[in-house]
């Protein structure tokens, strides 16, 4: 099955390593990333989605960040 998962952070090297490490645990760019000004705490956020194939059968109960 293919499971997905948004990948958020504020535009700082945070979000790089946060994809960067998805990617290094086989996760794969879905589409383009995203930016957004987040006007509440005036800074700009990130999101890139990824997606990864795994054996099993989907749960709302899958921690996708496990994966």
């Amino acid at each position: 099955m293919q499971v997905y998962r948004l990948l958020s952070e504020d535009d700082t090297s945070a979000f790089c390593h946060k994809v960067s490490e998805a990617l290094s645990k086989g996760w794969v760019l879905h589409g383009s990333p995203v930016y957004a000004y987040d006007a509440g705490r005036g800074v700009m956020r990130c999101a890139q989605a990824v997606v990864k194939e795994v054996d099993g059968t989907y749960s709302p109960e899958l921690k996708l960040g496990s994966l």
